[in-house]
């Protein structure tokens, strides 16, 4: 089994169908058999329906390909991951939001990184908005000053010239966001699962942080680039019950590994010098 596949599924209808279809086209291109578990959270929107007729269409594949995994009601981004992860099979795992698309030359890039780079525990691509501008998807772990200003000028910081945006050259990062990841199974196995404490956000930024704690490098690689058509559902001034949530995580985040205002003494516990 050469990828797994964990998307989440949560009233995303129009997005999935694209992405299940990209998906599918780039991993057929791949000599080794692949599964992709799709996790619904109680969608209402279609989204079910649409994933039982993939299930049905690629049904007499064997192994099956389409593994899908219903709830009733929104269990969070933690739970529901993590009852696809302890079914994963594949010597990668790809973790990819239901409104990111993937293609073959990316995962192709990004698996060849880390088959050649064994200290690499993710590789992450380059993310662009449908429209194709620049996604600002890789960043420092965040203090509460880097939050609020995140979270008042994203608009405007993704508008300047980034150090990412120019680089040609693969990066270690802090984190990147959980749109798109490439894990190797050894990675999955010794960071564990993400941490259901963590009901909506950061929990991309724990499993990050986890993966430094357990010696492995995050890497950004540029030449793999992979639209995600994002509307994040915390962005913006106008709150929400994801803004509350994402504070809430954001909290536990900094009380569990011990920081909040800078980051000096915690990359020192992780060795984060490279």
């Amino acid at each position: 089994m050469l990828i797994s596949t964990v998307i989440l599924s949560y009233n995303s209808v129009e997005p999935i169908q694209r992405c299940l279809d990209e998906l599918i086209s780039s991993l057929a291109k791949f000599d080794e058999e692949s599964e992709i578990f799709i996790v619904d959270n109680g969608s209402k929107d279609g989204s079910v329906e649409l994933i039982k007729q993939y299930e049905n269409k690629y049904q007499e594949l064997q192994p099956a390909l389409i593994k899908p995994i219903f709830f009733s009601e929104n269990t969070g981004t933690t739970y529901s991951r993590n009852a696809a992860l302890k079914r994963a099979q594949g010597k990668f795992t790809l973790v990819l939001d239901s409104d990111a698309y993937v293609n073959y030359n990316a995962l192709k890039s990004l698996i060849a990184y880390l088959e050649d780079h064994h200290d690499v525990g993710m590789a992450v691509p380059r993310l662009a908005y449908n429209s194709g501008n620049f996604q600002l998807s890789c960043d420092v772990f965040p203090t509460l000053i880097h939050k609020l200003k995140r979270f008042l000028f994203l608009k405007k910081i993704e508008s300047k010239p980034h150090e990412l945006q120019a680089t040609n050259i693969p990066t270690n990062v802090d984190y990147a966001i959980s749109a798109c990841w490439l894990l190797t199974k050894d990675a999955v196995d010794k960071i564990g699962l993400f941490d259901e404490n963590i009901f909506y956000s950061p929990e991309d930024v724990d499993y990050c942080l986890r993966a430094w704690e357990c010696g492995y490098k995050i890497t950004y690689i540029p030449g793999a680039e992979v639209i995600h058509d994002a509307q994040e559902l915390s962005r913006g001034f106008k709150l929400s019950m994801f803004h509350f949530s994402h504070l809430k995580g954001l909290f536990y985040l900094m009380n569990k590994h011990k920081y909040f205002w800078g980051l000096t003494n915690l990359y020192k516990r992780l060795n984060r010098f490279s």
